[in-house]
């Protein structure tokens, strides 16, 4: 194994930085989306069977999935839904969280409008400029007697510091709720993120596993998988799929009020599916990343870094622009067909709503505001040819040198 950028590699995937390509390959414009699911007839097969089945909603499937799902993640639990939103939300809500969470603002609005619905509150903290990840030391130092819980964000397929956060949690007596929306695969020595607490997980189509939309919660904790389960199932505690399987199958009794945040069981067939190809994605992310890495100009970028003891499975490759506009660069690459865009800007203790909740709006949280305004992310999926990412490196590297502030 050699290693490239502390990412580690078999030789035949190692990329030089003298590696040459060729003008009509990778200059030449090209349509390079920021992200296409890898789907095949495997999931059109799976679909398939699903539908001659007759049995479309929450159903055999969602089974098999939920298994396949905690078993790659070690945990005992696992519950299948529609969303990653409703995953962090029922961590929340399910747990009777209604105090202090303290949340990174450097992340997708739904990890602190999980909270808000919830029925907590939201307290932000800062992240590191490294791995973008939430700043161990910054959040114990927001810890008050009101803290109820830690909400670490793992940032574009890297995992934050969790060895620290648990221990902070652990000593704190607080709950951990992982958003691993953007993570699937990434480990700290060796442990799969949303395994060192409550986890919550995206499958939208530009995450490392898609089933278009849908979600997960994961869990070492029974009484709370069986808590989630059966609020998001309109409060009862047993499926349609596994009532019919009773003397009773229509006694249907709510146990809470709940809601309606099951996934389907055509969706959860396209889960199972991606679920087998899970590492080959994640290496071919692997693969692009050291190619970037290789041929981007760090001059003008702050390359993705993967941390000491951690595996990066590159969810999103992204860059910190140095001395670069960012509007006019992002305008360049859109414009030769290259799907370049911004995760995130603005932060949301910026945004109106949270400005206003938390009184947030001048928060000091100065890596946070640097990240969101100098941050670009370029396209990334598995099914990228080495053309595609030199194509685009290429394009960024151009593209910085001419619009250079």
């Amino acid at each position: 194994m050699e290693t490239v950028g502390r990412v580690s590699y078999p030789p035949s995937f190692i990329i030089e930085k003298d590696t040459e390509f060729s003008v009509s390959d990778a200059m030449i414009k090209r349509n390079v989306p920021l992200c296409i699911p890898d789907m095949d007839e495997q999931e059109l097969a799976a679909i398939g069977a699903v539908l001659k089945s007759g049995w479309l909603a929450h159903g055999p499937m969602n089974h098999e999935f939920e298994h396949l799902f905690a078993e790659f993640l070690g945990v005992p639990h696992a519950v299948s839904l529609n969303s990653c939103a409703s995953a962090l939300f029922l961590a929340v809500h399910a747990n009777g969280i209604t105090g202090e969470v303290i949340v990174p603002s450097f992340t997708f609005v739904a990890s602190a409008n999980a909270i808000v619905t919830g029925g907590a509150r939201c307290v932000f903290a800062d992240i590191n400029y490294e791995d973008c990840c939430v700043d161990a030391a910054h959040v114990e130092a927001l810890i008050t007697p009101r803290t109820e819980a830690i909400m670490p964000v793992h940032y574009a397929g890297q995992a934050a510091d969790m060895e620290r956060l648990s221990a902070i949690a652990t000593r704190h007596g607080l709950k951990l709720i992982e958003d691993s929306a953007e993570a699937i695969g990434a480990t700290q020595n060796g442990k799969q993120t949303g395994s060192w607490g409550d986890g919550a997980w995206s499958f939208y189509p530009t995450k490392n596993l898609a089933t278009g939309e849908g979600g997960m919660l994961t869990t070492a904790d029974g009484a709370l998988a069986e808590k989630a389960r059966a609020i998001a199932g309109h409060g009862v505690a047993s499926s349609t799929w596994a009532r019919e399987k009773k003397e009773k199958p229509w006694f249907r009794a709510a146990t809470y009020a709940g809601f309606n945040f099951r996934m389907s069981n055509i969706l959860a067939a396209l889960g199972v599916v991606q679920m087998k190809k899970l590492n080959r994605m994640n290496e071919a992310r692997r693969v692009h990343a050291a190619q970037y890495n290789a041929m981007l100009d760090q001059a003008l970028f702050d390359l993705p870094v993967e941390m000491p003891g951690r595996k990066h499975v590159y969810q999103m490759y992204t860059i910190k622009l140095k001395g670069v506009d960012r509007t006019k660069f992002l305008a360049e690459l859109r414009g030769q067909g290259i799907g370049a865009t911004v995760h995130f800007d603005p932060p949301v203790h910026t945004q109106p709503f949270y400005a206003e909740l938390c009184g947030s709006a001048n928060l000091d949280l100065p890596v946070t505001n640097t990240i969101a305004a100098t941050i670009a992310t370029l396209p990334m999926y598995p099914t990228m040819t080495a053309g595609d990412v030199a194509f685009v490196a290429n394009a960024a590297n151009a593209a910085g040198a001419k619009h250079r502030v």
